[in-house]
């Protein structure tokens, strides 16, 4: 790392990259919720009929953190 005129210390270039790579995800994420809310403002609310109860995916999320799992989804 190194330091630049404005006193801000300089990522390595391997470090940079994964915070970008992790920015991109969030974006990701960020368009799938305001995707999500703008068709609940357009349509409604979903059939809780035709939703995965959030036990369920409580549970899948915990089954997948035990083992070892670290990718994010919507079911």
């Amino acid at each position: 790392m190194t330091s630049n005129d404005s006193g801000r210390e300089q990522l390595a270039p391997e470090g940079a990259d994964a915070l970008r790579a992790l920015a991109a995800e969030e974006r990701g994420r960020a368009e799938q919720l305001a995707a999500f809310l703008e068709d609940v403002a357009a349509n409604g609310l979903p059939d809780p009929e035709a939703c995965t109860p959030w036990e369920e995916l409580r549970e899948r999320h915990l089954a997948e953190l035990a083992n070892g799992q670290t990718g994010r989804r919507v079911a």
